[in-house]
């Protein structure tokens, strides 16, 4: 850890590619440590790890892409069975077709959406990569280019012209450290993030999968009207649910984000199970 530090300057403490405040270091995955001295040069002599206490906080790691697969199959998941069972309900077929077609589309659509969040991540992280593989190589065919590029991104947040090439020279000795930064800064990624896309993919079939289930679980058990009625009754506290978890998880309203959920699923429901109805009419 004390290694990693490199030099305090007036006014602030430089981390290989991070400012903080005076007198205050947060290092990625530890605890806020509080420099007690700094000796000659601005080498750090003493650190001591500072307990929690409030006003210190950590984030959740949501850069792998499950957590966005999770509630985005989850949401879809139950939007679009409740659609297709409502709407095909909607025609009076019989309980049989209705139960048909609604595992039918559960199973569809979570592996539908376990390949496509699979695809695309994929996609997205082989274009981090190339990238990254770009700026790899330009570091090393022209590193002072790099360096100057650097500089200049800092200078334009304000940082002063000396303080910003000490940190820029301390940053491209190390190579690792100077494409992290150049990634960072040039592109907005982080070269040890770029998505998983297994973990997308069965976050995504997973959530789907369940969400698909709700309105369907009536009509594994009965037929008919009451069957009908029991979906619509489990999509709503379903809605209600998933907009209350994600409000909690955002800091958003409970009740703003719950309704908007409900809201959603009940018009894609109505026009589905509206659209049944006059098909059924129309064919019986």
């Amino acid at each position: 850890m004390v290694r990693s530090l490199l030099m305090v300057f007036p006014g602030l403490i430089v981390f290989p590619g991070l400012i903080v405040f005076p007198g205050l270091i947060v290092l990625p995955g530890t605890l806020p440590i509080r420099v007690r001295w700094a000796g000659p040069g601005g080498r750090i002599a003493t650190l001591v790890q500072m307990p929690d206490q409030p006003g210190f906080h950590q984030h959740r790691d949501i850069r792998g892409g499950g957590v966005r697969a999770a509630v985005f199959g989850l949401s879809d998941g139950l939007v679009t069975n409740v659609s297709l069972v409502l709407g095909i309900a909607g025609a009076s077929p019989g309980g049989q077709i209705v139960r048909l077609v609604g595992v039918a589309g559960l199973v569809a659509g979570a592996f539908s959406m376990g390949a496509g969040e699979y695809l695309s991540m994929a996609a997205q992280r082989e274009l981090m990569e190339r990238e990254l593989e770009v700026e790899r190589e330009a570091l090393i065919q022209s590193p002072e280019g790099e360096a100057m590029e650097l500089r200049g991104m800092y200078e334009q947040r304000g940082i002063a012209p000396a303080v910003a090439r000490d940190m820029v020279d301390e940053v491209m000795q190390d190579p690792e450290l100077a494409l992290e930064t150049h990634a960072r800064e040039e592109l907005g990624i982080s070269s040890t993030h770029l998505g998983s896309p297994v973990q997308a993919a069965v976050s995504s079939f997973v959530a789907f999968a369940l969400g698909a289930f709700i309105p369907l679980v009536p009509w594994l058990l009965s037929r008919g009207n009451g069957a009908i009625v029991a979906s619509v009754v489990l999509t709503v506290v379903a809605s209600l649910t998933i907009g209350s978890v994600l409000a909690t998880f955002t800091h958003r309203s409970v009740v703003r984000s719950a309704l908007r959920q409900l809201a959603i699923t009940a018009v894609a429901a109505a026009v589905t199970y509206g659209i049944g109805r006059a098909i059924g009419t129309g064919v019986s």
